[in-house]
């Protein structure tokens, strides 16, 4: 088993929305494992979020979400605005439609392997500052 990777400040920081705990601190774990620095939050309503999304490098939030939606937070967000990657346990056309519109880079539904979204994250941050 290789060792587990310490997050450094020069690595990127990535804000998690996701309202269930236990999936939230699921991610939390890989990615920190994976050497990325994280900021994790259960509602778009923290008052603490915008200021980290504005520092992160990625954003990792869910569809469903109490009160406002994870798409329609990130459409709320000024500019410029860190790439997202959102997940859902309810993949349709419509939520995939609705998710484009907002301007995500990827939709992963849930369950999904952590590869698929260290990958995602790869992805979505590729050529991004």
């Amino acid at each position: 088993m290789e060792p587990a990777r310490r997050p450094r400040p020069s690595m990127p920081l990535i804000a998690i929305l996701e309202d269930d705990d236990g999936f939230r601190r699921a991610i939390e774990r890989l990615l920190r494992v994976a050497g990325y620095r994280t900021c994790a939050f259960a509602s778009p309503a923290d008052p603490d979020l915008l200021t980290s999304v504005a520092m992160a490098r990625c954003l990792i939030a869910d569809v469903q979400l109490p009160g406002t939606s994870g798409p329609a937070f990130y459409a709320s967000l000024p500019s410029p605005r860190p790439p997202a990657i959102f997940v859902t346990a309810c993949d349709t056309p419509a939520t995939r439609a609705t998710v484009r519109a907002a301007g995500a880079k990827e939709l992963l539904t849930k369950p999904f392997p952590g590869s698929d979204l260290l990958a995602a994250i790869e992805r979505a941050t590729r050529g991004a500052s």
